[in-house]
């Protein structure tokens, strides 16, 4: 997997709608790197191998190698145009990274233990799939595991339940207790208050 999250990039000059138009005809992907203090980059980069490479879920949050004429680039993807309805990338934008400096990305979330906590009698419902987390570069996780089993029907896990890993911090928590975000529920069955209210009702009737 090491190899789809290295990629060779050409810089260029022709720049324009135009020549973004030739180089998608000749399958390639126009793309900016930017940040760090320095000027930006337009670069160019074949579309295959950014294809195969963006299918995977870590290419979203991984530091990513760029080979910019040769020369290694680490970096982030920051944004990813598709085109509407084709299996097309139209275009990249990378941000730089400095192994000493913390960086923000979305990490995704990886749910287990869900059918043990529905043999509870409950529904899971997840209310995110990604953390937007802080951290140095090497530290960014691939994904962020969260462990549901302890939940009971009717109960919340909130994003201060997570256990982030060693070096992760929570961009939401560290703006206060009111960005507690609701992670996932136990949810009871839809219908069961009505149910319940029904079979009640009915014990009253009898009894009368």
């Amino acid at each position: 997997m090491t190899d789809l999250f290295t990629l060779n990039a050409e810089v260029r000059t022709d720049l324009g709608k135009g020549a973004s138009r030739r180089l998608r005809h000749a399958n390639k992907i126009p793309a900016i790197l930017y940040g760090e203090g320095q000027e930006p980059i337009s670069l160019t980069l074949e579309h295959s191998k950014v294809y195969r490479a963006q299918q995977e879920e870590a290419f979203y949050s991984h530091v990513l190698t760029l080979n910019v004429d040769g020369k290694p680039v680490e970096c982030l993807l920051k944004d990813m145009q598709r085109h509407p309805f084709k299996q097309l990338v139209m275009h990249l934008d990378f941000l730089r990274v400095d192994a000493t400096h913390a960086v923000h990305v979305n990490a995704p979330v990886h749910f287990i233990n869900e059918d043990a906590a529905e043999k509870k009698g409950g529904k899971m419902a997840h209310h995110v799939n990604e953390i937007a987390i802080s951290c140095l570069p090497a530290n960014i996780p691939d994904f962020i595991e969260v462990d549901v089993a302890g939940l009971e029907v009717g109960q919340t896990l909130h994003l201060s339940d997570v256990t982030l890993p060693e070096g992760v911090t929570s961009d939401e928590l560290a703006k206060g207790e009111s960005h507690d975000l609701a992670v996932a529920s136990l949810n009871a069955p839809k219908g069961s208050s009505d149910d319940d209210s029904e079979e009640a009702e009915a014990e009253t009737e009898a009894a009368e």
